[in-house]
């Protein structure tokens, strides 16, 4: 029997009793869309998990060769509707909620991420052209992608550059004008480009950060002169644009998703559109990689779910030792021992924390017109990318830790599902990349999120305190919470760049407060559906049980953090290079 991809009835719990999901969708259509989901992932996605592994792509006579299995089983995504599921039936698809489709994405992500990458940059590559294109470019480049029939990606990244955006030497030359926009001619090289090519769409679009030159034929320094273009492998004519594959990069994990080095004009010029105005394309990928980094938070906490399955699984079924103290009788499942039910809980406390992180996000998303939510959205995305990519991938190496020597050997999932995770505290910026991002962005420039999240955590906290065995933890929350301000007062009062010297530790206790904060949440839920003589009584006692897990074991950890942050250390920024 294949073990399930997510827990169906946590999945149901989260949306439905926690996050009210039926204020958004009516019930029967999210539950006809997560049955859909479910088994599709089981069917389609699942079987070329480890041949997506072994079939790497290769590049053949400059054309990029992927697993066939990956073309048939976004062939049946696209059929069934699920390219086009978050859009408006004007723009053809099916109006779903963002947090319909993220619940959607989890069991395409836990079944096999790297076919679940195509289409994920696929909608979010047409979702930016719908808003910031005209409707030409619409009707002629996003239409396609909803459809399921063209693929997308995001072309950011050059050898040189890397995450340093505002390098960029991507090189736009005006061309004329024509039905679809303005015309250019690109020059340049694209690095790390998820889907940059591929044998299994009738097309690619791929959106490019590049620079118009100045009057003088140079480049302008900065992210100021940035502008956004869109590039198809092949122009409408049927001709081969002028975007070459140079090479691909072949990486421990995500091996499917065909990763490339793309040289756009070797023969003069590849034919691109600006869409919107000059100088506006960061801002414009911005929204593109924003929802990119809750997606790549998505699948990381769904490869940590599905190590977790994993684990409890085999923990149930294999036979080893005795409990201490018994030294004959037969040998009992491991998930007897108490280590491994610590191991199991860890694991636990960890992915559904950050799965429930990434729905809370994507709901948050949903009643983005609303300011407060927007403001909470917006703190919330670097957690929401980093928490679930760092711990998703600590619960994929205990998955190894309860697998033993099983663990490590290729017969076993788990061991693909962590060098599949091992990506993602890299996907859509590093960590450190997130953690200036909440320092300087989100609390010290803007900072209209903090009191919106302080405020949900003391109601948050308020309800808790009024249910039995729920008390204690709200008082601690309510403390992490003050210790958390006091290390925001602390940053604020730096000097310069001091005030980054330890963001990344800030990042780290921020997510644990947060995950704390959502953990507790949940609780109260699951305790008033306790109430129920009909509520499911394991996931009740499941949901409480992790949470008092991460109040007890993982939340201490914020406060050593948080005092190591306020003293203003500079163990690491004082450092001299010569010591390394």
């Amino acid at each position: 029997m294949t073990t399930p991809l997510l827990e169906r009835r946590d999945v149901d719990f989260l949306l439905h009793t926690w996050l009210k999901a039926e204020t958004l969708a009516d019930r029967e259509t999210v539950d006809a869309i997560l049955d859909l989901s479910e088994t599709l992932a089981t069917e389609q996605f699942l079987p070329h998990f480890k041949r997506n592994d072994v079939e790497e792509p290769r590049l053949e006579n400059g054309e990029v060769r992927i697993c066939p299995a990956i073309g048939d089983a976004l062939a049946q995504y696209a059929e069934l509707g699920l390219f086009s599921a978050g859009f408006s039936e004007a723009e053809g698809g099916l109006a779903l909620p963002y947090l319909v489709c993220a619940a959607s994405f989890a069991f395409f992500a836990a079944a096999n991420v790297a076919t679940a990458a195509y289409p994920m940059l696929t909608v979010a590559n047409a979702r930016l052209i719908a808003t910031f294109g005209d409707a030409a470019q619409f009707e002629t480049f996003a239409r396609p992608q909803i459809e399921g029939r063209w693929f997308g990606t995001m072309c950011l990244s050059e050898p040189q550059a890397g995450s340093s955006l505002a390098d960029v030497r991507t090189k736009a030359l005006p061309d004329g004008r024509d039905p679809l926009g303005d015309r250019y001619r690109l020059v340049g090289n694209k690095m790390w480009i998820s889907g940059g090519d591929q044998d299994v769409s009738e097309n690619i679009v791929h959106l490019v950060l590049a620079k118009t030159p100045l009057e003088d034929g140079s480049l302008p320094e900065g992210t100021a002169g940035i502008s956004l273009f869109i590039v198809p492998k092949i122009l409408l004519d049927g001709a081969r644009n002028d975007v070459t594959v140079a090479g691909l990069n072949h990486k421990m994990g995500y091996r499917g998703t065909a990763n490339c080095l793309l040289n756009f004009g070797e023969r003069g010029g590849a034919t691109g559109w600006m869409v919107g105005a000059p100088g506006q394309g960061l801002r414009q990928m911005f929204q593109m990689m924003n929802k990119a980094r809750i997606g790549v938070g998505l699948g990381a906490a769904a490869l940590g779910y599905r190590g977790y399955q994993l684990s409890v699984a085999y923990a149930r079924e294999r036979l080893q030792g005795r409990l201490v103290g018994q030294r004959s009788g037969p040998p009992v499942a491991i998930i007897e021992h108490p280590d491994v039910r610590r191991m199991l809980l860890q694991q636990k406390s960890y992915v559904e924390g950050a799965l429930a992180l990434c729905l809370y996000c994507a709901r948050l998303v949903d009643t983005a017109e609303r300011a407060d939510d927007a403001a909470l959205l917006g703190l919330l995305t670097p957690i929401a990318k980093t928490w679930p990519s760092e711990y998703g991938l600590a619960a994929n190496d205990i998955a190894i830790q309860i697998h033993g020597g099983y663990g490590y050997t290729r017969d076993f999932d788990v061991e693909q599902l962590w060098r599949d995770n091992r990506l993602n505290p890299i996907h859509e910026g590093t960590t450190g990349i997130q953690a200036i991002d909440l320092v300087g962005r989100k609390i010290l420039q803007d900072g209209s999120g903090l009191p919106v999240l302080g405020r949900r955590i003391e109601a948050t906290v308020q309800a808790a305190g009024a249910v039995p065995d729920l008390d204690g933890h709200a008082a601690a929350l309510s403390a992490a919470w003050r210790s958390m301000t006091d290390a925001i007062e602390t940053l604020r009062a730096g000097e310069g760049r001091s005030a980054f010297d330890n963001a990344t530790p800030f990042l780290w206790a921020f997510g644990h407060v947060v995950v704390a904060w959502l953990w507790l949440d949940q609780a109260v839920a699951a305790a008033m559906l306790g109430q129920s003589s009909a509520a499911d009584r394991d996931l009740v006692d499941g949901k409480l049980r992790a949470c008092r897990y991460f109040f007890e074991c993982e939340l201490p950890k914020a406060g050593l953090l948080l005092t190591f942050v306020a003293s203003r250390s500079d163990v690491a920024s004082g450092a001299s290079t010569r010591i390394f």
